[in-house]
């Protein structure tokens, strides 16, 4: 099962100002093996800083920044909070299954919504999303203040969200006040965390002598990062395939950029270069194409092997990583609605309990 993946990729190489972000991931899952009922993740620029599990039937501290920055009561209206939406969202896939004639199976839903705060501009930007079993259902547009439904059954769903006025106040409210001022707070309780850089180490793999090359980085933080491959100082774009930045267990990230070289003649192999940037650091991360560095599959190292599955164990439980892109396949093709809860004095505040 492939879980909600998002990420957030922003200007490589600025010196200056730096866009943060805070973004809670709601997963629900009813009649999945091996899943929890209710999961909540809350990210700070990528870095999970707080977990709600319904097995648990707490949330926890991810991050030593916020345990040190935050009291006991913090933790009991959080860990309230996500119980009273674990019951919403209940109500809310019966709702959903009946639209779509269900009566049985498994079902998942997701609800990503946050804010971005730019440390120099000063701009923010909110952005409320969800899905059901792999599809987008509806979203909010900031701009117009009004909700998109891209499946014939969340018609009901968004009009019904368009004629509350009252809602779309609090909503537009949490997203543009609200939330960016958590998210400063945040940010300065993990300043020294969230601010750091972390060079990558980089690596040439293949699984065989006639597989893609891939340029492998991992270990680099923050995760505005970009890694390509040129030739003859020109960029590529043909021939490769560029993956999503994915976190390591670690809290920093790794990506990988294949190329397919079955179309390069073998005396052109020296004029290949894998670049990797990272943001705020003025100097490229140069590898040469070079058969003799390349890692093969049968050398491919046990700490990277190890690193691949916990990453994927860990996109089960949270999505972090570029898009708004759904990943949950089934056979067939479901919707959903939304469900959110509200503590007034939390950083959720603003977020209502919301029924289909």
């Amino acid at each position: 099962m492939k879980i909600l993946v998002f990420l957030a990729l922003l200007g490589l190489h600025s010196a200056a100002g730096v866009t943060h972000s805070m973004t809670y991931i709601v997963t629900a899952a009813r009649g999945v093996h091996g899943f929890p009922e209710h999961n909540e993740v809350g990210l700070v620029d990528g870095q999970v800083f707080v977990h709600y599990d319904s097995n648990l039937k707490k949330i926890i501290p991810k991050t030593d920044w916020i345990e040190r920055n935050v009291d006991a009561a913090y933790w009991e209206r959080e860990t309230q909070r996500n119980i009273n939406t674990q019951q919403v969202f209940k109500g809310n896939i019966d709702t959903v299954m009946g639209r779509f004639n269900q009566t049985s199976g498994g079902h998942v839903y997701q609800w990503m919504y946050g804010c971005e705060w730019d440390d120099e501009t000063g701009e923010v930007n909110g952005y409320d999303q969800d899905g059901y079993d792999g599809e987008d259902f509806t979203a909010f547009d900031l701009k117009t203040e009004t909700w998109t439904a891209p499946k014939q059954q969340a018609e009901i769903t968004k009009r019904k969200w368009d004629n509350d006025r009252a809602l779309i106040s609090q909503l537009k409210n949490y997203l543009t006040q609200i939330c960016p001022e958590w998210l400063k707070k945040y940010v300065n309780y993990g300043r020294s965390s969230l601010m750091r850089t972390e060079l990558p180490s980089v690596s040439l793999l293949q699984k065989t002598s006639s597989s893609p090359v891939s340029c492998f980085a991992t270990g680099f933080y923050p995760d505005r990062a970009e890694m390509f491959w040129r030739k003859d100082g020109d960029q590529l774009h043909e021939n490769v395939e560029r993956g999503e930045i994915l976190p390591n267990p670690d809290g920093s990230f790794q990506i990988s950029v294949d190329l397919d070289l079955k179309s390069a003649k073998s005396g052109d192999w020296g004029k290949y270069e894998c670049v990797f940037q990272l943001s705020g650091v003025k100097d490229d991360i140069i590898t040469k194409l070079d058969k003799a560095v390349i890692r093969t599959n049968e050398a491919f190292p046990v700490g990277v092997v190890i690193g691949v599955v916990v990453v994927v164990l860990l996109l089960l439980v949270v999505g972090i990583v570029g898009f708004f892109i759904w990943k949950y396949n089934k056979k067939e093709k479901k919707g959903f609605q939304l469900a959110s809860t509200s503590e007034t004095s939390s950083e959720n505040s603003g977020q209502q309990n919301q029924k289909a």
